[in-house]
């Protein structure tokens, strides 16, 4: 008796665990209200039993497949034009699930930690209006664009299941937890192009770069262009690939338009600089692998100014750990589609890792979107960047890229934190002058000149932009790492 109650105890799981198993599948990425990307293929994938046949129906395309040996199937959806009517797709297999609601625009991945994270809810009480910069209307309240969509990648909740939740409309308490960066670049990119935008939220506060990488692709060990080898990324530690495995990998292969990264603060702390900068550059090299994107818009935020000197370790800090990172993190900009934006004048307090003004921050990433990904090169997207250096007599003419219309000073004030140095290497304030868009530097105590920098300190939030409102990026001329990396 009790062995025909095992019998059929056994039997019971068998072919609950068998149904389950036969059970199409979706990864949590494809669910309702999703926004899928335009003018590119579009995967659907998931997962059934071996050999199963699958179907995919939507927007008048048909495709079948069958799941292979391990369970898995995908199918790829001819490129679709933008679209704001909501749509179903259905797909088929033993059993069927139906899509609703999805809309086809323009897809964007934010990541990083906690200014990315950063999230709108942290604006309910974010009354104030420093340094010109117009808070937004409590969007919490007034957001009302439903073609507007997020997604909240949580690490804890991305593994497949029958229940498909999807997206959300950017409104209402769907948006409270919602990244503040992404939302804004969303609405302000909105406002450029006039399509349906989705965002994905995939980030975490205090992260390092290390565990957003796959941790296979941490071990090499980077050879400079001095013929030096650094030690393997991966003897840093960080948990590699640590949310790499909960939280992107996870997203592969839904359909991007390109990524936002927003992180650094925590790697900055470490006094990395090169390492980091062969870090970074192994993280937008094999995301851009992972969806098979070679060309993918990679933008990032040069992280805030902030007093890292003042951090209670054994490490030695010093004003110069943060422009120094700054600068291992410009090393990226060597890639094909990336590019970055300052904000050292979105602080108010360096004691503070978190500074407000995040919708600015959105906006700003919106101004390159918009300029380097859609092609709207009337848009202003950056403020000057240091493009070379020449000495005349007791000079030093500063030339730039990025002058917009003309450079200018934010208050109307000489430009500050410019400083210069002769062959002996020792730096002083230098009085600067705009002169046909360009910079002229000079100081008494220098009566030959060789370099010159800017913003050098982690401090520094000068008054240096060009007319159109855009902060000045700092530079050193006697950058050491140009010839290694």
């Amino acid at each position: 008796m009790y062995s025909n109650k095992l019998t059929f105890l056994s039997l019971s799981i068998f072919l609950c665990t068998l149904n389950l198993f036969s059970q199409v599948t979706l990864p949590k990425i494809l669910g309702h209200n999703m926004v899928l990307q335009q003018l590119k293929d579009v995967p659907v994938w998931g997962t059934a039993s071996p050999g199963e046949k699958i179907s995919v129906d939507f927007a008048g395309q048909n495709k079948t497949t069958f799941a292979d040996n391990s369970g898995k199937w995908s199918v790829k959806l001819k490129p679709m034009k933008a679209s704001f009517t909501p749509r179903e797709m259905t797909i088929k297999g033993t059993n069927t699930i139906v899509l609703k609601n999805i809309l086809i625009g323009e897809v964007w991945l934010c990541s990083g930690q906690s200014n990315m994270e950063y999230a709108m809810r942290k604006y309910s009480k974010f009354e104030s209006a420093v340094k010109g910069y117009k808070p937004p209307e409590d969007d919490l309240n007034k957001a009302n664009n439903p073609n507007i969509r997020i997604f909240l990648d949580r690490r804890k909740y991305m593994d497949p299941n029958p229940e498909h939740l999807g997206w959300d409309a950017a409104m209402g308490k769907p948006l409270v937890d919602f990244s503040a960066v992404g939302y804004y670049f969303a609405k302000d990119l909105y406002s450029k192009l006039h399509v349906p935008i989705g965002m994905i939220s995939a980030a975490v506060p205090g992260s390092r770069i290390e565990p957003w990488i796959e941790a296979s692709k941490m071990e090499i060990s980077p050879k400079m262009k001095n013929g030096k080898t650094l030690d393997k990324l991966s003897a840093d530690g960080g948990d590699p690939g640590k949310f790499y495995n909960t939280m992107i990998q996870p997203l592969i292969p839904f359909t991007l338009k390109g990524i936002l990264w927003y992180q650094g603060e925590s790697n900055c702390f470490l006094n990395e600089n090169i390492r980091y900068a062969y870090k970074f550059k192994t993280l937008i090299e094999s995301w851009r692998n992972d969806w098979n994107d070679k060309k993918m818009p990679f933008y990032f935020v040069q992280i805030a100014p902030y007093a890292y000197s003042t951090a209670k370790d054994d490490r030695p800090h010093n004003a110069e750990n943060l422009p120094e990172f700054w600068e291992a993190q410009q090393l990226a900009l060597r890639l094909k589609n990336t590019s970055t934006i300052a904000i050292t004048d979105l602080v108010d307090s360096i004691a503070d890792l978190h500074p407000g003004y995040k919708w600015e921050v959105g906006r700003r990433l919106s101004l390159v979107a918009a300029n380097k990904a859609y092609g709207q090169k009337n848009v202003v997207c950056s403020g000057p960047v240091y493009k070379k250096i020449k000495t005349v007599g007791s000079t030093i003419e500063i030339s730039f890229f990025n002058t917009g219309s003309d450079l200018a000073s934010r208050d109307g004030k000489p430009l500050n934190w410019f400083t210069i140095a002769g062959s002996d290497g020792k730096f002083t304030t230098a009085k600067a002058e705009i002169k046909d868009n360009k910079i002229i530097l000079s100081a008494p105590e220098v009566p030959n000149p060789v370099s010159a920098r800017f913003s050098w300190n982690e401090a520094a939030q000068s008054n240096f932009i060009n007319k159109e409102g855009l902060p000045a990026v700092p530079f050193r001329s006697d950058n050491p790492w140009e010839k290694l990396f």
